[in-house]
């Protein structure tokens, strides 16, 4: 049974938590794709989002809480401004960013896992990483620029 708890803080940012499974991911994604489509983002925006926010997730449910279904995963969806920030927090021990490998050196090249971070920051407009002994906080963030006809408003 997937758990996915949803804790609205007002109109502006809505809290998730969720257990430490793959299978909340995916509703992660999915959540993502509906608020970043509410947010005014255009098709391919909304897709860069909801793969940020999963690629996010994977991280913090396999690299961080490692699996422990004592551990939880909280995502919260921010509209600040014409920003839409989405931060997801784990309870492991932390990462250490120095260890990240470059997933275009060419020892890493045919390795079929460790893009995500850079898969990540290549979707969103700014990335930012505050690992403790904890866990690990990410916040995504991505602009909101311009109106289209319909009076929502549209990425670049």
């Amino acid at each position: 049974m997937v758990r996915f708890e949803i804790f609205i803080m007002n109109d502006h940012r809505v809290s998730y938590t969720l257990d430490s499974t793959l299978e909340t991911v995916d509703s992660a994604e999915q959540t993502a794709s509906r608020i970043a489509a509410e947010a005014g983002f255009d098709e391919d925006e909304i897709m860069r989002i909801a793969m940020a926010v999963r690629e996010a997730a994977v991280n913090a449910v396999l690299h961080g809480n490692a699996y422990d279904p004592g551990k939880k995963v909280s995502l919260d969806f921010e509209k600040i401004g014409s920003d839409l920030v989405i931060t997801i927090r784990d309870q492991g021990k932390g990462l250490d960013l120095k260890n990240i490998p470059d997933p275009l050196a060419p020892e890493n090249l045919l390795k079929t896992s460790g893009r995500g971070i850079f898969l990540i920051r290549s979707f969103m407009d700014e990335v930012q990483i505050h690992p403790s002994h904890t866990g690990t906080e990410i916040k995504l963030i991505k602009h909101v620029h311009g109106t289209t006809g319909g009076g929502k408003e549209a990425s670049q």
